[in-house]
């Protein structure tokens, strides 16, 4: 009784408490304190080797959490090399690495790393097919063993393809559904045109074309020593963690030829504009975006706080302009994507079907303020905090610091970069930023989708000739 009595009481004083305040400005100190000076990245010592075979071999020992984390890297690997007919295959191959091999099944796979204090996942991404692995440092032996059992030798059963195709169908079937999804789907060629990363997103007629004699070959072209990158972070020393990649991977050879780069994508394209009728939709969903640049490229540190200070963080220009001023959507923001042959700028919004147009309107009004006037000096170091503490932040974890220097390997990046990176930000101008503004933000390099109602199109007409589909 004493309970129901608590608990009615918390709700009715929850129920009054916006009452109690609603006339209260939320007030700040007049005074706060200034922001502490930038602590340094602690840059790690990383180990580089090279096994006969062509496996490269980073350690990177840390005495923090006690456990050792892997990451093992395959460059030319990923969705980009997937085949037209076969669009996101590298995520099917990824997926089935833990499903099966030689001398388990994907329960047996399961509990040898949940045995060892770890876990296994394997993913695809654009440029590269990854698998992740760690396991408590008493273990390190046991998963290293592991890991090069599902990287060496998978069995890929039928019933576990059969199953990760149907998974994958009900999957797409529901991506499908989505506005969003359907977006990226008409954007992708007009930022790529006929480029492999135009081609990521799966298919059914795709997947129905996915059998277990295609996973065979293709994990035989794909996964193989000679270009790929193995990461030991943890409490583990560089001599131990050298001599498992020898025990483990260093009899392992490559066989036929091995997958070509990707090639470059294109920087720049002509834009276009379409509208995906979508019947009864209460809001229209919005995609602009242009090409950019490959993740090496000079430009991409200035870019980089270039699109944090249009719509990077919740502080941003487009999200106080569409959300905290104008009230069109939840949310806004730019996806600057950074990959190893190209890239890519996206804006992206959800708003009312009313304010389709002139939420288009006040994103371009941005794009050009970026490009005509330099950023105010303290919204600059604004998002200069921001950009360097989000890296710093996500980088204390070990298995972040892993994956970071695989991923920086694998478009292209030295190690080093690592602890580059901060120091970099940090020397970007006003004049830097506002020259990738006016080189990457143009609204007229701008490609156009609007996922929604076709009663929006009377709205869009300013913007150029929309073409409609279903």
């Amino acid at each position: 009784m004493k309970l129901h009595k608590s608990l009615a009481l918390a709700i009715f004083c929850a129920t009054l408490a916006p009452v109690a305040f609603a006339d209260e400005a939320i007030r700040l100190p007049d005074a706060l304190p200034a922001f502490a000076p930038d602590k340094p990245m602690p840059v790690p010592q990383v180990a580089r080797h090279a096994l006969g075979n062509g496996l490269q071999v980073w350690v990177v020992p840390r005495d923090g959490v006690p456990r050792v984390d892997y990451v093992l890297a395959f460059r030319h690997a990923g969705l980009a090399a997937d085949a037209a007919d076969t669009p996101a295959f590298a995520s099917m191959l990824a997926g089935l690495l833990a499903e099966g091999t030689a001398t388990r099944d994907s329960r047996g796979i399961a509990e040898a790393a949940q045995g060892m204090g770890g876990s296994v996942g394997a993913y695809a991404s654009n440029d590269a097919l990854v698998v992740n692995a760690n396991a408590l440092p008493s273990h390190a032996g046991g998963m290293a063993a592991l890991l090069a059992e599902l990287v060496r030798s998978p069995s890929f059963p039928e019933k576990e393809i059969e199953l990760a195709r149907a998974n994958a169908v009900q999957g797409l079937k529901a991506n499908e559904a989505q506005p969003s999804f359907r977006a990226e789907r008409t954007l992708l060629p007009a930022l790529y045109g006929d480029h492999a990363y135009a081609r990521t997103l799966a298919t059914e007629e795709g997947l129905a074309a996915i059998d277990r004699e295609r996973l065979v070959a293709e994990h035989a072209r794909r996964l193989r020593p000679d270009n790929a990158l193995l990461v030991v972070a943890g409490r583990i020393d560089e001599a131990a963690a050298l001599a498992l990649a020898k025990q483990h991977f260093g009899d392992w050879q490559a066989s036929g030829e091995a997958p070509p780069p990707t090639p470059p994508a294109r920087t720049g394209a002509v834009p276009t504009r379409r509208l995906l009728h979508r019947e009864g939709s209460v809001q229209s969903t919005l995609r602009i975006g242009r090409p950019a640049v490959r993740a090496t490229h000079p430009d991409q540190v200035p870019l980089q706080l270039a699109s944090t200070v249009l719509g990077g963080s919740f502080s941003s220009r487009l999200m106080q302009n569409l959300r905290e001023e104008k009230g069109y959507t939840y949310g806004a923001g730019v996806g600057h994507r950074r990959l190893a042959a190209g890239g890519a700028l996206v804006s992206y919004a959800d708003v009312r079907n009313e304010v389709t147009g002139a939420a288009i309107g006040e994103v371009f009004t941005e794009f050009e303020r970026l490009g005509n006037q330099p950023v105010p000096a303290h919204e600059l170091e604004m998002n200069k905090r921001y950009v360097a503490g989000s890296y710093l932040v996500s980088n204390q974890m070990q298995r972040s610091v892993a994956g970071t220097l695989a991923s920086y390997w694998l478009v292209g990046l030295p190690p080093e970069y690592i602890g580059e990176f901060v120091p970099r930000i940090r020397e970007v101008t006003a004049e830097q930023v506002q020259a990738m503004g006016r080189k990457y933000f143009q609204p007229a390099q701008q490609s156009v989708v609007v996922v929604g109602d076709k009663a929006v199109l009377d709205q869009l007409g300013q913007f150029g000739e929309f073409t409609q589909a279903e």
